[in-house]
């Protein structure tokens, strides 16, 4: 794949680090409610991975950004969760116990990390930090377990 859709830039991952990995977390910003366009090109070229069942049974998390705070952050997790559920792998989000899920005032969902960024540059809060870094470590420790 040459990188580029009728001039957009595409992801830049090679389909075999995702066949091949244990466990995945993946990312996009927001359009709208839901993943960029060259990650869902990406994603719509896999078929012959579906049809392979090369992703059955691994582990995925993921994350995203939006600019305000009801910007479609759950949406976006929500679109890019369907197609790797297709490809059979396992869901991963960010259960309750964590307690910044509860705290945060700015992004952090059940259905993956998240960022706001009120429109301009921002750092990571401490509960998005903290949010991320616990959904990585899930996604992780569930791929060591399933690899035995």
């Amino acid at each position: 794949r040459d990188g580029t859709v009728t001039g957009v830039q595409t992801c830049a991952l090679p389909i075999f680090h995702v066949v091949e990995c244990a466990g995945l977390v993946m990312g996009s910003p927001t359009r709208f409610g839901n993943m960029d366009a060259s990650l869902k090109y990406f994603i719509d070229n896999t078929a012959s991975e579906w049809m392979s069942a090369a992703c059955v049974g691994k582990p995925f998390g993921l994350f995203t950004s939006t600019s305000s705070l009801h910007g479609g952050q759950e949406s976006t997790l929500l679109s890019m969760a369907l197609p790797l559920i297709h490809h059979g792998m396992i869901y991963v989000g960010i259960p309750w116990t964590e307690e910044a899920l509860s705290t945060t005032t700015t992004g952090g969902t059940p259905y993956g990390a998240s960022h706001v960024s009120w429109s301009r540059e921002h750092e990571l809060s401490g509960d998005e930090t903290d949010l991320a870094r616990a959904l990585g470590q899930r996604v992780a420790e569930i791929a060591a377990k399933l690899a035995g």
